[in-house]
């Protein structure tokens, strides 16, 4: 990874921060913290955890104190984890760089919860089953959240919003040197592996619910969006200009309200 894509990969995880907080499943992080009431002191390992983001927003619904491993490849989001750890003095961070489709139990070994977020859909089948196959060996809860599972509406609609929709969620599931990524495919995916190991499993939704108050998230997400959809299918391009301008504006002017809808996972052994 470039410098340069680090730069930005940084930039777009502070400014979606405060919508994943918003949208990640509550119900599931209580009845985590119920299962995990009695365990004691947690190890935690964050895979692909990147500027730690994850653990800001679920340390304090967990039971203290706690040690969070992050993973990730990016050493620069690896320091902003460290650097900014969750408020809390029972809470301990440490990072490690990592590939998180080359991890095995005895990486995971000790843990008392495995977590994720905004992972699943940037996987392959096969990476997806190898590290799911990590993660329950070491038999402690898991918890994914922020899946994409391919639903977006935006209101007023407007004429292109289904095809630019369709074209980005074929652009998930592209064909990469490691396999076709899964995209929205992954939570139920997820959820067909999981059922093997006999898993008590819950799937909540999570979405993002983006309207005035989230004006520059929008614009960001939503020049992405369009942007990946015209390199899925560069007949797109004619049209998606004037499309992105007359969004852009909607946004701008707090009279657009976009749902991007996720899933949250739970796997209780």
């Amino acid at each position: 990874m470039s410098a340069e894509a680090v730069r930005v990969s940084a930039e777009w995880l502070v400014l979606r921060e405060p919508a994943d907080a918003a949208a990640r499943s509550a119900e599931l992080a209580d009845r985590l913290g119920r299962h995990l009431a009695t365990a004691g002191r947690l190890v935690i390992h964050d895979l692909g955890g990147g500027s730690g983001a994850m653990g800001r927003w679920l340390a304090p619904r967990l039971p203290g104190p706690q040690h969070w491993v992050v993973h990730d490849r990016d050493a620069e989001l690896l320091e902003r984890a460290v650097a900014a750890p969750p408020s809390s003095a029972s809470v301990t961070v440490e990072a490690r760089r990592s590939d998180i489709t080359r991890l095995t139990p005895d990486d995971l070994a000790g843990a008392s919860l495995i977590t994720a977020s905004a992972l699943l859909d940037m996987l392959t089948a096969d990476e997806l089953a190898g590290m799911l196959d990590t993660c329950t060996a070491v038999g402690c809860p898991i918890l994914l959240a922020m899946t994409v599972v391919g639903r977006v509406a935006l209101t007023p609609a407007d004429p292109l919003d289904a095809r630019v929709a369709a074209a980005f969620n074929a652009r998930q599931r592209r064909a990469t040197t490691a396999g076709r990524l899964l995209g929205p495919d992954a939570v139920d995916t997820a959820v067909q592996e999981l059922r093997r190991t006999g898993a008590e499993i819950l799937v909540r939704p999570s979405p993002w619910r983006l309207d005035a108050a989230h004006a520059e998230l929008t614009a960001e997400w939503f020049g992405g969006w369009v942007a990946a959809a015209c390199k899925q299918e560069p007949a797109l391009a004619g049209e998606a200009g004037a499309y992105r301008d007359r969004r852009l504006a909607q946004a701008a002017a707090g009279a657009l309200v976009v749902t991007v809808e996720h899933a949250d996972l739970l796997v209780l052994p």
